[in-house]
C-alpha cells in the first residue's frame, strides 16, 4: 500500500498541441462524455472541456489518464466543495 501512495504523490498535466493530454495524480473519473471529462485529482476536481474527447488510457492504480480530442479548457475546483450535499457539482464549479 505504501508503494501505491508514493506513485500518487505528484500531479502533472502534459498537453500536446491541444489534441492530447496525459494526466497523473488522478484519484477517480467522476464523469466523461465527448464534450467534458471530470476527474478527481490530488489538486482538486479537474474539468476538461472540448470536443470529440476520448479517454484512451485509464490506470487508477497508478493515477494516470490519457485523453485525446480537441481540448478547449481546463478548470480546477477544490476537492472540499465537491462533497457538499444539496448543491450540484456544476453549481459549485461556476460560483
Amino acid at each position: 500500500m505504501d508503494e501505491k501512495q508514493q506513485v500518487l504523490k505528484g500531479h502533472k498535466l502534459n498537453i500536446n498541441a491541444r489534441k492530447t493530454v496525459a494526466i497523473t495524480g488522478v484519484n477517480d473519473v467522476l464523469s466523461f462524455d465527448a464534450g467534458e471529462v471530470l476527474l478527481s485529482t490530488e489538486q482538486g476536481v479537474l474539468m476538461i472541456r472540448g470536443s470529440e474527447l476520448h479517454v484512451n488510457r485509464l490506470t487508477l492504480e497508478k493515477g494516470e489518464v490519457d485523453i485525446d480530442g480537441r481540448i478547449d479548457s481546463l478548470t480546477y475546483s477544490d476537492n472540499t466543495s465537491y462533497g457538499k450535499s444539496g448543491e450540484s457539482l456544476f453549481g459549485r464549479l461556476f460560483k
